[in-house]
């Protein structure tokens, strides 16, 4: 005789099938001497389930900005596409590209105003000419404060303690790649929501270099 399917596990079961994509993740962004450095995990999750093992949720902007994407990954999308066109547009009328804060004013004006509808936490991170490398904060509610080193996603709780204790300003290139790895493999040993590669971008004024450290090159801690 087969088993009977109760309504509560077909209910469950189509919740599950249906809920939308979430990059309950791991993203973070930090200042350098020279500029800044982004990163973040590759797990994209459907509930559960996870849905892609390495996407890319450093998102371009302009060609010195960047942001890390973290919460629904429609929303992200969508309110990057929406601040990369105005973008382009400021930077027309300029004639120059657009600065780090005007873009990250545009992203907090965009989730503040539809905070009700929105789940989305992104950190802007960028270069120009009148301040360098910037990074700033706009969590879920459409705050925008600059910090310069700033964690998000679900992974970001694990890891408060050791970036308190290992960032220092104006470090060297090297050191923050070392620091910013090293602060995302933590994460995504303990956190479910996130893994897969790192992904990181080295924002200066020559513009972006992209990295991929894969799963088998990730830094070891106690496990050794």
């Amino acid at each position: 005789m087969p088993p009977v399917i109760t309504d509560l596990a077909m209910n469950t079961e189509s919740d599950w099938m249906n809920a939308a994509h979430s990059t309950g993740t791991t993203i973070m962004a930090a200042e350098f001497d020279g500029g800044v450095i982004i990163g973040a995990d590759s797990r994209t999750t459907t509930g559960s389930y996870i849905a892609n093992r390495v996407t890319d949720k450093l998102t371009k902007v302009t060609s010195h900005i960047y942001c890390c994407r973290s919460g629904s990954a429609a929303d992200t999308q969508a309110i990057a596409d929406i601040v990369a066109y105005h973008l382009n547009f400021h930077g027309m009328e300029l004639g120059e590209e657009p600065l780090v804060e005007t873009g990250a004013s545009v992203f907090r004006e965009l989730c503040y105003n539809y905070r009700d509808s929105l789940m989305a936490g992104i950190l802007v991170a960028g270069w120009d000419k009148r301040k360098g490398g910037q990074v700033y904060s706009i969590p879920i509610g459409g705050m925008c404060v600059r910090q310069q080193v700033s964690i998000g996603g679900s992974g970001s709780s694990y890891i408060y303690g050791f970036v308190d204790a290992n960032y220092k300003s104006n470090m060297s290139k090297d050191d923050c790649v070392k620091f910013v790895t090293s602060a995302l493999a933590l994460a995504m040993s303990r956190d479910g929501s996130s893994g897969g590669v790192v992904r990181l971008g080295i924002i200066t004024e020559d513009g972006i270099e992209r990295k991929v450290v894969l799963g088998n090159e990730l830094p070891k801690f106690f496990e050794d």
